[in-house]
């Protein structure tokens, strides 16, 4: 047999049409391109199917031998770069088993017995998804530990904690990067929850409505691990839902988006904190550029890029979204659209995990054996910020209150307070003691105590406060968390 007449053969519905798609309309709707990345799972899937169909006795002993001959032999020529992907075979179902076909005959074109391209490529995305949601749960991992080791180093350095982009009160630095891993951690919570939902077969869907072959489909479930908490099988329960959802790539997307908001923000404060105006950080060169005129520039560009592909990945929600609103049951063409958006959303945040994990946490010197952190903080600036806008306010007014004072009085008393701090240029830890009794005659010489930066800090020593103390002890619970 030919190549063309193979290829001719191949076209399942070749049959039925009068006259070849033109290459543009092959250009058009081929897939093969980008989905070619589901090669292993299309045949992991295909090689549990090809079991099951053993099993039941649908296929032979020695057809499900040659086929998986074949199939192990097509993986070695894809990973080794060998394997001839093909246009005219439109995607990566086809190509591999168009290739099965050729290299063990009869037994490759009954791999397809009960079961359709539908609820082929829902198994194989999901299978594939399933995968890089595990790898990005450890790229998860890292980030957070790399920020509670720089939460661990300053715990003790003191930054103006902002509201409204104001100074509103003293905060550890130490805390301020766990308030990230919090984030993380939520956003870890998150994809195992999608993991669960994304891990159901749909398998034996076929087209759409099923199939009337004997198909065991709870055990090609539980051959490819697609299993619930207690081991069960997890298989998709209708037909017609089971070849046109992919409301698990949206949710995969929609918590890839959140993710990347939180990098995002964190992004938007390291930029800030880099510039000259705050000096409260500096980040290392290896993710830093220059100006192409202005010799004297050193710009955050990692940071800047992650807070421009946010926009990316937000962008793709939206698209998925739109894609899916107007399908009516079943599978639509439309959902070959769902891939390209949901690889670049897994590239995208994978990428950016890794950078991020190694910027925060830094690297090892090959030459030195040290580790050299991407971030340097500057306690000194920090510290001079805090002192810029009174942030003890709160602390003097907490001291009131504590004399007896109602709050709303102690409020409008320590307004007059920094009033009065503002008109001398001092902070209000450097007011005389005459000049603050004269607004409430209740001060007594222990307020100088409450109205230091350290004072401040130790004095909010309770759960997820942010006095050092309470910090120690969530980098400890966080520490614990992320050994297991």
């Amino acid at each position: 047999m030919s190549q063309n007449q193979f290829d001719k053969k191949s076209e399942a519905w070749s049959a039925l049409f009068s006259e070849p798609m033109s290459d543009l309309v092959k250009r058009y709707t081929s897939s093969v391109f980008f989905d070619k990345r589901l090669w292993q799972a299309d045949i992991t899937g295909s090689l549990a199917h090809a079991e099951m169909l053993a099993a039941q006795g649908i296929i032979t002993t020695q057809d499900h031998a040659s086929i998986q001959k074949g199939m192990a032999q097509i993986w070695t020529e894809i990973e080794s770069g060998q394997f001839e992907w093909q246009l005219d075979l439109e995607d990566v179902h086809l190509n591999i088993e168009a290739r099965l076909t050729q290299l063990v005959g009869d037994a490759g074109k009954r791999l397809h017995t009960g079961r359709s391209r539908n609820d082929q490529v829902a198994t194989d995305v999901r299978l594939w998804l399933r995968g890089e949601i595990d790898l990005i749960g450890e790229l998860l991992v890292d980030l957070q530990k790399s920020l509670v080791e720089v939460a661990q180093k300053h715990v003790d350095v003191i930054l103006p904690g902002f509201t409204h982009l104001q100074v509103a009160q003293p905060i550890s630095f130490g805390h301020h990067m766990l308030a990230y891993v919090e984030m993380f951690s939520r956003d870890a919570e998150r994809f195992n929850e999608v993991r669960r939902r994304t891990n159901r077969l749909p398998l034996g869907a076929a087209a759409l409505a099923g199939t009337s072959y004997p198909l065991d489909r709870e055990r090609v479930a539980s051959t490819l691990g697609m299993v619930d908490e207690q081991g069960h099988p997890s298989v998709c329960q209708n037909s017609l839902d089971a070849v046109s959802d992919r409301d698990f790539a949206i949710e995969f997307t929609a918590a890839a988006t959140l993710c990347m908001v939180h990098i995002s923000r964190m992004s938007e404060e390291l930029i800030l904190w880099m510039s000259q105006n705050f000096a409260f950080v500096q980040i290392a060169d290896r993710f830093t550029t220059g100006s192409s005129i202005m010799p004297q520039k050193k710009n955050p560009d990692v940071p800047e890029l992650a807070r421009g592909k946010t926009g990316r990945v937000v962008g793709h929600l939206m698209g998925l979204i739109t894609l899916m609103k107007g399908q009516p049951l079943a599978y639509n063409k439309d959902n070959q659209e769902d891939k390209e958006p949901l690889f670049d959303t897994v590239d995208t945040l994978k990428d950016t995990l890794r950078i991020f994990s190694e910027m925060v946490g830094g690297q090892v010197n090959p030459a030195t054996g040290a580790k050299e952190g991407g971030i340097t903080v500057r306690p000194e600036a920090m510290e001079r910020a805090t002192l810029k806008g009174y942030a003890t306010a709160t602390d003097l007014a907490d001291y009131l209150v504590k004399k007896g004072l109602p709050f709303r009085d102690a409020h409008e008393t320590v307004a007059h307070a920094v009033k009065a701090a503002i008109a001398h240029q001092v902070d209000l830890s450097e007011l005389p003691l005459a000049v603050l009794q004269g607004f409430n005659t209740s001060i007594e010489k222990d307020v100088y105590d409450v109205l230091s930066l350290r004072g401040s800090l130790n004095a909010r020593n309770i759960l997820g406060g942010t006095a050092p103390a309470q910090v120690l002890r969530q980098i400890a619970r966080h520490q614990a968390r992320l050994a297991n």
